[in-house]
């Protein structure tokens, strides 16, 4: 026997079809938040998903990073401030032939003095690694990498081929970290030479 009236059955009814609208969107939500997190990350998205086992643990821990980065005072270095980072690498690169060890230590500082100057905190290097994922996903694998053979080379582990590895790898990380383009000299020679005719 139905004990329940037309009323009743009818918002029974639009309860579960608003329940349903708002399961679908939430699911829509999440799967937007994914892809966006996917987009910004890239393969640091894949590698959080791999380090903690799960997608919403990764994704709630980039959220995480977004959060405490955004709460950072990152600034671009002046133009001056850049010159000095840029004139430092050319003379650490040039020191590698006599002292390949003694340069990759001085990469990481160089890397470490930029960051400090861009407004990243230089603490443990997990956290420097995670930071750095939220502005620059695309090198913080070089990092990564660079900080790897470092870590071997303390040990005795690495040969001279594996520290100009960890020396390109800073410099990538170091190059994304300065954010200056280079300016390229063949761009104002054909107005030069319109010039000139």
């Amino acid at each position: 026997m139905n004990t329940l009236d037309n009323p009743t059955w009818i918002l029974l009814g639009a309860a579960a079809v608003l329940s349903l609208i708002a399961l679908v969107a939430w699911l829509f939500y999440r799967k937007k938040q994914s892809y966006r997190l996917e987009q910004r990350f890239g393969p640091e998205y894949d590698r959080t998903v791999d380090t903690l086992g799960s997608k919403a643990k990764a994704e709630s821990e980039l959220k995480a990073r977004e959060s405490r980065v955004g709460h950072l005072s990152i600034v671009a270095l002046k133009p001056d401030e850049a010159v000095r980072f840029s004139q430092a690498w050319r003379a650490l690169q040039a020191r590698f032939v006599d002292s390949p060890k003694g340069v990759v230590v001085q990469a990481d500082q160089l890397v470490r003095d930029l960051m400090l100057a861009r407004g990243y905190p230089v603490g443990d290097f997990e956290r420097r690694a995670a930071d750095i994922s939220v502005d620059h996903p695309a090198v913080v694998d070089n990092y990564r990498a660079a900080q790897a053979i470092a870590s071997r080379d303390q040990s005795g582990q690495a040969d001279t081929e594996d520290l100009r590895k960890a020396v390109v790898h800073y410099r990538a990380l170091f190059d994304d970290l300065l954010e200056v383009k280079p300016v390229r000299q063949d761009t104002a020679r054909p107005a030069q030479l319109e010039v000139q005719s």
